[in-house]
């Protein structure tokens, strides 16, 4: 029988007028330390946020979007964040902010295949 593992996920959004506390759901972060998964998958419908923020700079939002799945795999392209823990890059990615990304609280599931979770998470939370 396969194993079950914990994981934390937090849903990433797109906050593109803070002042306003408005969002769309772009993505999700899943991270399970005992197995070293740390990723984040990005899937900015830019039709939903330019008809939610006419107007709005794409360019910042896909750059600062971008980063999220360099952070998670960590490495010398993450530069000095990249060197951290899978958990501790996790805690850094879901601290709070109030930019025009944010994350949502964290939550916690329980899954045989990582991967899966994280696609159901996808469908479930992002995709319309």
């Amino acid at each position: 029988m396969p194993t079950r593992s914990t994981y934390d996920y937090a849903v990433i959004r797109v906050v593109p007028r803070v002042e306003r506390g408005e969002f769309m759901n772009a993505g999700i972060i899943l991270s399970c330390a005992a197995k070293g998964y740390l990723v984040a998958r990005i899937e900015l419908d830019e039709a939903l946020l330019a008809a939610m923020a006419p107007g709005a700079d794409l360019e910042p939002i896909r750059a600062a979007l971008a980063t999220l799945p360099a952070v998670c795999a960590g490495g010398e392209a993450a530069g000095t964040i990249g060197k951290l823990s899978v958990r501790e890059r996790f805690h850094w990615l879901v601290a709070p902010r109030s930019t025009s990304v944010q994350t949502s609280p964290v939550h916690t599931g329980r899954c045989t295949d990582l991967d899966a979770a994280l696609e159901h998470l996808l469908k479930q939370m992002v995709r319309r």
